[in-house]
């Protein structure tokens, strides 16, 4: 993305050729950036067919006053530059206050005061009514397509397995999945469900209808929307830090990812859905934040849609609207007022309500896991669910390290330029390795759902077949629990399923097709607790007169629940990879139903990030920003480095000095030359080059607009005309060009800090005001400046890392 030159390129050249963060080249990219804007500029569409010549005179004869007319196109970003956040505060400030007053005036204004004040509710309730829909047209689709894999129905090509036998009259309750009216694959070609042919044909389809499924899915997003593979998480982190990725939140990404995630979820690799479902809400967030000029022209106001609608995806994802809302807090959002938490609460509970309303799972509620556990949990039981948390962190911390080494050579290898062949070879393993195994066949959802499972006595599964199951007294409920052959055929499967799914996830997720990582994670640890539950169950029964039992578990009754370690295994894993705690617990008592195992999901949830954090910092949506080079600043950690200011600042010794402006001795052909010749994304305004007294800055971006603009409609604009940031400009004698004044796109109060500011100050004012840079002073003079990208750099080098990392490298 180099300059190529300011006065023959168009203006479309320099949108692109401004650098990231404010004063460096972007010297490459993550993703395909070649795609034209799903999202336009905010303030209006800027001509982008016609070059800035850098001469002539505009054919307008009427004369402007640039103090008092707004300029289309002042105000907005570059693509892949960082917005300024004290900025789009203070101008949403002014706009409120002004609103304010005009309301006084007339009743006309009142109204539009108050529908102003409620737009942002408004667009709340359309997010959440989008999100659910969408989440629930995602959910029945992909479990038909999921189905379609082993058969189809003959009542209707369009009813999943499920809905074809609900109302056959000739199912039994133990053979309920079985009904004349399903028929497998070779049943409809060989007309035969029995023997070796037939179970050949079953297992070519299934493998065909995957592949099929993955290379639609992998070919729509290269063709269309190279923004829609992945979970799309770390992306959304960067973008709600200030970030600028136009065309991620666009149409195109939303209709290619709600599409392909269909498709990548019923080819049956180990991904989910739930993750990318936080990408299609944020989608729909950004596209109805167009319909109010209120947050179509404020980036940091559409950034706090933002943060409501990932509540809404998660919302609708798990069925967890106030885990939504404290996911969008502790784990995306950058900026979170108090307003928007609210306003992520009514987003949450409007796509909640939608998808209820749906009811994509046919059940009558939000979740395809919702489970009754009828035991409850002793203290004694605490240890195994805390090595359930230690292996949810040895887990995490394991699969973050080798699925971002595999990340990484996919970036630096050949392996990167063969997306297509990439994912066709994963499909095909995954599915050959699957089908022989009936719990690797069924969907990941599926799967999850039967280990939460408490075995009943209606129960067909083999989880539940153990050896007295129909001699109880108690009712509906079994009493001791001795294993049939079952449950031990059950727990070799098992075995293997936990070891194809931890293996094939690794390379699976980061792939150029929607994945998400929620339901893997929490597959691994199901399997795995379910396995330890099983085992403590047993252990229980034959030895229920060892001290740890006999004081609360008599002979003959039901003191283990193999479930509830299913479901606290799946918290310790997804913990160990997310690094999530509090939405963590809340989303699992919220999707399983059981609030009163809050206390296990804690421990196990804070004991696997303890042991993840001991083996490594980052979770896995912060080790893919730092991968892909995104300028994120994280919140979460600590600057303990003794460094100032300017050790940091540009420029350094032995450097050029820093390029400025002068506020009223530069002509239109001297800031043409400088914008030229470099790449920087602003501009220090100093009183005079000798007295580098500071006035104020400039973004490179207004600059271009304002004087391409003076050109084409003020009469008399040339090269030789001066350009003025003061607020009034001497008089000028005959014939000598008319002065341009640019004083209203100075900011007057960019940030400053001292030469002797410590590092540690200089972050944390990044942090929390999300700044773009700050310039650095000595007594009222001007020496540097200090840009996000030079503080992302110096962390990475404090760290040891390499600096050159940062930025889309």
């Amino acid at each position: 993305m180099d300059n190529r030159g300011f006065q023959q390129g168009s203006f479309n050249s320099f949108r692109s050729s401004s650098s990231d963060e404010d004063l460096m080249d972007i010297p490459g990219t993550a993703m395909d950036f070649s795609m034209r804007d799903d999202v336009p500029p905010l303030d209006g569409e800027i001509e982008e067919e016609k070059s800035y010549n850098g001469g002539g005179i505009g054919s307008s004869n009427r004369m402007m006053d640039f103090l008092e007319e707004p300029i289309p196109g002042v105000g907005t970003y570059d693509d892949f530059n960082t917005i300024d956040w004290v900025r789009e505060k203070s101008r949403d400030r002014d706009r409120h206050r002004e609103i304010t007053n005009k309301s006084k005036e007339s009743t006309w204004a009142l109204i539009h005061s108050v529908s102003d004040a409620f737009s942002g509710w408004l667009l709340m309730l359309l997010i959440g009514l989008l999100s659910g829909s969408l989440a629930g047209l995602i959910d029945i689709s992909a479990h038909w397509m999921t189905d379609l894999k082993e058969g189809i129905c003959t009542e209707g090509f369009w009813f999943n397995h499920e809905h074809c036998c609900w109302n056959s009259e000739h199912v039994t309750f133990e053979d309920r999945d079985k009904c004349p009216e399903w028929n497998s694959w070779s049943q409809l070609l060989i007309s035969t469900d029995e023997g070796a042919f037939a179970y050949i044909v079953n297992y070519f389809m299934y493998v065909l209808w995957a592949l099929l499924f993955a290379f639609l899915a992998v070919s729509l997003v290269k063709v269309f929307a190279p923004y829609a593979c992945g979970s799309g998480i770390p992306e959304i982190k960067t973008i709600l830090s200030g970030f600028i990725i136009r065309g991620y939140l666009g149409k195109w990404t939303l209709i290619i990812k709600t599409i392909t995630l269909v498709l990548a979820v019923s080819s049956g690799l180990s991904l989910g859905k739930e993750g990318p479902l936080v990408h299609v809400a944020c989608c729909c967030g950004n596209i109805l934040c167009h319909c109010f000029n209120k947050y179509r022209k404020n980036e940091a106001k559409r950034r706090e849609v933002l943060s409501a609608a990932a509540a809404a995806g998660v919302s609708v994802a798990f069925g967890a609207p106030i885990g939504g809302v404290l996911f969008s807090l502790e784990e995306v959002s950058y900026y979170f007022p108090l307003k928007t938490l609210w306003r992520s609460f009514f987003a949450a509970l409007v796509a909640a309500f939608t998808l209820r309303s749906i009811n994509p799972f046919g059940n009558s509620r939000l979740v395809l896991f919702y489970v009754e556990f009828h035991t409850p949990w002793h203290l004694f039981e605490l240890v195994p669910f805390i090595l359930l948390g230690i292996f949810g962190g040895l887990w995490g911390a394991l699969f973050i390290r080798t699925n971002i080494a595999w990340c990484r050579k996919r970036k630096t290898t050949q392996l990167g330029k063969y997306p297509v062949i990439e994912v066709l070879v994963v499909t095909a393993i995954t599915a050959i390795l699957a089908f022989p195994n009936e719990y690797t066949r069924m969907s990941t959802s599926e799967l999850i759902s039967e280990l939460f499972n408490d075995c009943g006595l209606l129960d067909s599964s083999k989880l539940c077949d153990y050896e007295n199951r129909f001699n109880t007294s108690k009712g509906g409920e079994l009493p001791d629990r001795p294993a049939g052959v079952g449950v031990y055929s059950a727990m070799w499967q098992l075995a293997l399923t936990l070891i194809l799914k931890i293996v094939i996830t690794i390379f699976t997720f980061g792939m150029k097709i929607p994945s998400g990582l929620f339901i893997p994670s929490m597959a691994v640890g199901a399997i795995a607790g379910r396995l330890l539950g099983v085992g403590m169950e047993q252990l229980a029964y034959y030895h229920h007169d060892w001290a740890i039992f006999n004081s609360w578990c008599s002979q003959g009754a039901d003191c283990i629940t193999p479930g509830l370690y299913a479901m606290v295994g799946a918290a310790a894993c997804l913990g160990g990879v997310t690094r999530m705690t509090v939405s963590l617990v809340v989303i699992m008592f919220e999707l399983t139903g059981g609030l009163e195992y809050i206390v296990p999901l804690m421990a196990a949830a804070m004991t696997s990030k303890w042991v993840a954090d001991a083996l490594g910092r980052e979770g896995i949506y912060d080790a893919h920003i730092r991968l892909n080079g995104y300028p994120f600043l994280e919140a979460k950690e600590e600057f303990a480095h003794k460094t100032l200011a300017m050790d940091v600042m540009k420029p350094r010794r032995n450097d050029p000095l820093l390029t400025v402006l002068t506020q009223d001795s530069m002509t239109v052909e001297d800031v043409e030359t400088i914008i030229s010749e470099t790449t920087y994304s602003g501009f220090p305004v100093v009183v005079s080059r000798e007295s580098q007294r500071l006035v104020g800055f400039v973004l490179r971006r207004d600059l271009i607009i304002s004087i391409e603009n003076a050109r084409k409609k003020q009469d008399g604009v040339v090269s030789t005309s001066i350009i003025y940031f003061t607020e009034h400009s001497p008089p000028m004698p005959p014939y000598t060009p008319p002065t341009l004044k640019l004083r209203n796109i100075l900011d007057l109060s960019p940030f400053t800090v001292t030469d002797l500011t410590p590092m540690e100050i200089v972050v944390d004012i990044f942090r929390k005001l999300g700044l773009r840079q700050c310039l650095v002073t000595h007594n009222g003079r001007l020496l540097g400046i200090i840009t996000k990208k030079d503080v992302l750099k110096h962390i990475a080098q404090m760290a040891n890392q390499d600096p050159d990392s940062i930025l889309f490298n």
